[in-house]
């Protein structure tokens, strides 16, 4: 028995890699019966040929069936289905869904309005090649033995001169520690500060991550309602007086957007100081404001070193990076460092070496700016598109800064429902009641703009979820 190409169903479209769809089809067809042992499959030349595919993809599947053992290469005799395969069909959840669906959350395939995300089409990639080649040529024997837990002293030397000019921090290396990601960061300053039971004040809606962390660190977490004045600080302190420490995302409050006002902002350092408490700084791209120059930070009001400030190169840079840092108080350095000899196992030296030069030569500054006027076009350009596809279906918040937008549904629908419709068909989006511990009084999307480049694109995927709405 043989399987010719009219028995392969494949999906372009889809979140699974087509080698792997190839592979499926020829798995099942063994377990079911309609490939035999001894059985000839098509050669991959002819079944590339047959069905459009370079040669590469299938010979990727028959070397992964291969190695399973259901095929057999005899050479010029051709590839055979190996014998002692039992035909009984392997349970449902041993194959993965050949669509896309809600697992798209954790896929690296890059969707129309995918969060979190900036605009990797605009990213140097020329000169960021450059510099790493340079950075290869000059790694010497020592560069290649264990990173060090704390960073990389030219990169921590780096972020604290970027610091002190862009954000009004004034810091020493020695206080920056290189992490590689929020989540590291965050759970570094719980390990050196925080202990199970505490009670840690958050954002309601927050960033969800947060949350999870601190309590599977067996930490409580006090949810605080947020108004256009960002936290209410006094609610907060007042509702939970236990609170050893609040975390907030004062210049653009994720994901609201609101800034954390000044008034807030020095009722929450007094009442650190007052209580010996900690202040965790999210800044995750505090960088991005679109209506005025961006917000001085919260750690640069710090007087009486309680605050602790986490940046991140993943929304200015790309993900992919996975590198991030934490500015710690002079009196915390030493036991940061101990912690972090335990906690921390060091970022690649290599990576961190180009990151330190592409700062110090100038070209984050230069990047950052290019990407503060792009953002601005390309926000104000999908805004509008949305809304000519959408019309009264939906209203955009005015938000002042960050990396995307809040559309309000009106009439009110369950938000989560509609994205996971959304994500079905391969629109990525993410629902507002997801992100609050308290069920928001209206539904919301959050969609990110950074790489939705023409109002025209807008458009054409408003009309895309007006059809799922």
């Amino acid at each position: 028995m043989t399987l010719h190409s009219q028995n392969f169903s494949l999906d372009p479209g889809s979140t699974e890699p087509i080698y792997r769809q190839i592979y499926w089809r020829f798995r099942s067809a063994i377990s079911d019966g309609l490939l035999a042992p001894g059985d000839r499959v098509p050669a991959a030349r002819a079944l590339a040929k047959e069905l459009g595919l370079a040669r590469g993809t299938i010979d990727t599947a028959y070397s992964l069936l291969t190695a399973e053992g259901y095929l057999l290469a005899r050479g010029q005799a051709g590839t055979v289905v190996a014998a002692g395969i039992s035909v009984s069909q392997p349970a449902a959840s041993a194959q993965p869904a050949v669509h896309p669906g809600p697992s798209i959350r954790h896929k690296a395939a890059v969707l129309p309005f995918q969060m979190a995300l900036p605009a990797l089409d605009a990213f140097p990639r020329k000169i960021w090649s450059q510099i790493g080649a340079r950075c290869v040529r000059a790694t010497q024997i020592a560069d290649m033995a264990n990173p060090s837990a704390l960073g990389l002293e030219s990169l921590r030397s780096a972020i604290a001169t970027y610091l002190q000019v862009a954000r009004g921090i004034s810091c020493s290396p020695a206080q920056v520690f290189i992490t590689s990601g929020y989540r590291n960061s965050l759970a570094l300053i719980a390990h050196a500060l925080l202990k199970p039971d505490d009670c840690v004040l958050v954002e309601d809606p927050g960033y969800p991550p947060t949350r999870q962390l601190l309590e599977y660190l067996r930490i409580k977490v006090a949810a605080v309602p947020v108004d256009q004045d960002g936290m209410r600080v006094a609610q907060g302190i007042s509702r939970t007086p236990q609170a050893r420490a609040a975390v907030v995302t004062p210049a653009h409050q994720s994901p609201l957007c609101v800034s954390l006002s000044l008034p807030r902002r020095l009722q929450l350092l007094e009442w650190a100081a007052r209580k010996q408490a900690w202040i965790v700084e999210d800044d995750y791209d505090g960088e991005y404001r679109y209506v005025s120059r961006p917000l001085p930070a919260l750690k640069s009001l710090d007087r009486e070193g309680r605050v602790l400030y986490a940046g991140t190169f993943s929304k200015v840079l790309f993900p992919g990076i996975r590198l991030s840092y934490l500015v710690v108080p002079p009196a915390q350095v030493e036991r940061f460092e101990l912690v972090s000899q335990t906690f921390l196992g060091g970022c690649p030296e290599l990576t961190q070496a180009i990151v330190a030069t592409f700062l110090t030569e100038g070209h984050f500054a230069r990047h950052i700016q290019r990407m503060r006027k792009l953002y601005g076009e390309r926000r104000e350009a999908t805004a509008r598109g949305l809304k000519k596809a959408l019309g009264e279906r939906i209203r955009i918040d005015p938000l002042p800064g960050g990396m995307h937008l809040i559309l309000r549904l009106t009439p009110p629908q369950s938000d989560r429902a509609l994205v996971e419709r959304l994500l079905t068909a391969g629109i990525y989006a993410e629902a507002l009641s997801d992100w609050g511990v308290h069920d928001p009084t209206d539904s919301a999307l959050l969609l990110g703009f950074a790489n939705i480049a023409s109002q025209d694109a807008a458009e054409q995927l408003g009309r895309r979820i007006l059809a799922l709405m």
